[in-house]
């Protein structure tokens, strides 16, 4: 057992990573706050899942509900060694001259705001047992240009910045933050823009750079990512940014 009786907080488990992350934690001995927007699809996976994990209905733009799955963590469990802020919501591949305020605030409130939410409450936390770690999921498209639209992409680079200032400024203290720039994975994730269409011309800038993409990840290539960055054997690795992306980077 690689985490045994650690505490995790994992936004976004409804499906896709999340999901594969709090089952991968489960079985590895881990006790699971398991966090969605989507309380039918959080429930159904924790009881499929079995095992000492917990449902919550959270919506992570909203800091009474990061709040409120933190202080579950702790009611339930006595602590939290583990927050893996994974939810996070895509925009329509718009420039900056095309995108509107909505999707620029929606990216930001999601995917910059509920991992500043959720941090802000639980590293005290962290601090006062001595220590915890902290996993973001970030994305190809905080490496570069092409991957996404301006929205998503600012928003990534601000959670990497966060991840940064996070781990230098208490490195000393125990806590570890680290962010992972993962590639085109297979999840819901496009569900996210609902009705909107996808800006075809846009799209058709960046396609060059779609297609140098070596290929598609399963929800569980992360899964195993973010399992070792929540173990022990991760001590000394902090303010890191991994690519997980097949060498998509590398380009």
């Amino acid at each position: 057992m690689r985490i045994e009786n650690k505490v995790a907080v994992i936004t976004g488990a409804g499906s896709g990573i999340g999901l594969a992350t709090a089952r991968l934690f489960i079985e590895q001995g881990a006790k699971v706050v398991a966090a969605d927007w989507n309380e039918e699809a959080v429930t159904s996976a924790a009881k499929e899942i079995g095992g000492s994990i917990v449902p919550v209905r959270a919506n992570v733009a909203d800091e009474a509900d990061c709040l409120a799955m933190i202080d579950r963590a702790v009611s339930e469990f006595g602590r939290i060694d583990v927050l893996v802020n994974n939810a996070g919501v895509m925009d329509l591949f718009q420039s900056v001259a095309d995108m509107d305020n909505d999707m620029w605030r929606r990216c930001m409130s999601v995917n910059v705001d509920g991992p500043m939410f959720a941090m802000r409450k639980a590293v005290p936390l962290m601090l006062a047992q001595g220590g915890g770690s902290i996993i973001n999921i970030a994305s190809a498209a905080a490496l570069g240009g092409g991957a996404a639209g301006a929205a998503y992409t600012a928003s990534k680079y601000a959670l990497v910045g966060l991840t940064m200032s996070t781990a230098y400024q208490y490195a000393k203290l125990g806590l570890r933050c680290n962010a992972l720039a993962v590639g085109g994975v297979n999840t819901n994730i496009m569900s996210s823009i609902g009705d909107h269409p996808v800006d075809q011309a846009a799209l058709g800038r960046l396609g060059a750079y779609h297609a140098s993409a070596p290929g598609m990840l399963d929800p569980i290539d992360i899964a195993n990512t973010i399992l070792f960055l929540a173990s022990d054997e991760s001590r000394h690795l902090n303010g890191a940014l991994i690519p997980v992306d097949m060498g998509w980077s590398a380009a």
